[in-house]
């Protein structure tokens, strides 16, 4: 049986993005037949294993605390307390104080939008009571009904915040957050005189986070939920996992230019990493697996004069090219699949 080999090389070019253009550029060895033979055993061979190969993709991505939200005020008055920024503000606590007054921040995902007072019904109620509940306040049931019993709890409530016992939340007292939130810079000073929908902090998550732009041909990465690894700018890697993923659109600059639409993933991790904000990080995707296959390495693959791909088995001194279906390629081996493969088999490398 005569075959034509080519170098070493073929091991090289077979990486991550250039395997496609390898294969149709005709960079394998070829073999002519598949008919059982006996031929020169190679000096190298590799076994046929089965195991989970995994295809990963790095993308240059940035560490720090997310988007901001800014916080206006609904009330008037003087400022007379702001947090430091990077301060941690959690349920309960003052966000800011206006004529010394506290604002005071509580867990919600539905924005504060009217005074709350008995008789009042909804969801906004039950939230609200949900809170002051957290906060240690008792004595009503917690459902959408703003009562007496609920009154008597904020009258408390305001006893403690030094504010006057109405039994009524007003509207801009208290502001929602979906946890606690970090406090990322400051828009008024101190002794400031405002009106409401005056800019008083921006703030963000508490939880450093990753977050990476894709093209949109990149989209198969962006799976919510994936795990994936994060080298930080000391070498250092940490596993994240995807916990949001958002597709964003840039304008083009000039008339007549297509806007470019991307793919923004972001990546929690449940240790995050301190003191890096802003960092340059690389994110390590997997964009394919595949359980329980059948591989070889990949550059025991053979192309064959007919079309397609195979491998030489090698058994004692006898060899014979059989043809094989490629699946997946992944850290120097590939995916294969054909009548009579086994694991265990040997198939030659060619020198």
């Amino acid at each position: 049986m005569r075959r034509r080999w080519t170098t070493a090389a073929v091991a090289v070019a077979l990486t991550a993005g250039g395997v496609a253009a390898f294969l149709l550029g005709g960079g394998l060895p070829e073999a002519e037949g598949t008919d059982s033979a006996a031929g020169d055993v190679p000096a190298a061979t590799a076994d046929i294993t089965r195991q989970t190969l995994v295809d990963r993709e790095s993308h240059g991505g940035s560490l720090g605390f997310g988007d901001t939200a800014v916080l206006t005020t609904r009330l008037s008055g003087t400022v007379t307390a702001l947090p430091a920024a990077d301060a941690t503000v959690k349920r309960g606590g003052a966000l800011y104080r206006i004529d010394n007054d506290p604002v005071v921040l509580l867990y919600g995902s539905l924005p504060a939008y009217r005074a709350l007072s008995p008789g009042d019904e909804g969801a906004d109620v039950t939230q609200f009571e949900k809170n002051l509940w957290a906060l240690g306040y008792r004595g009503f049931t917690v459902d959408d009904e703003y009562t007496s019993a609920t009154a008597d709890a904020v009258e408390d409530w305001q006893d403690d915040l030094g504010l006057d016992e109405t039994g009524t939340v007003e509207l801009g007292r208290i502001v929602y957050a979906g946890g606690p939130v970090r406090v990322a810079s400051r828009s008024a000073a101190l002794g400031a005189t405002v009106q409401p929908g005056a800019e008083l902090l921006s703030t963000t998550t508490t939880g450093r986070i990753a977050t990476v732009e894709l093209d949109i041909s990149d989209q198969r990465l962006a799976r919510k939920g994936a795990a994936v690894d994060v080298t930080l700018p000391d070498g250092t890697t940490v596993t994240g996992r995807i916990t949001g993923v958002a597709t964003t659109v840039e304008e083009a600059e000039n008339p007549g230019q297509q806007d470019t639409t991307r793919i923004e993933v972001t990546v929690g991790f449940d240790k995050a990493p301190q003191g890096l904000d802003d960092a340059a990080v690389n994110v390590l995707f997997v964009s394919a697996r595949r359980e329980n296959a059948l591989t070889v390495p990949i550059n025991a693959l053979l192309a064959l004069a007919e079309g397609g791909y195979g491998l030489q088995i090698v058994d004692g001194t006898a060899t014979r090219v059989v043809a094989v279906e490629t699946g997946l390629f992944a850290d120097g081996r590939v995916e294969v699949t054909g009548d009579s493969l086994t694991e265990g088999l040997k198939v030659g490398i060619p020198a």
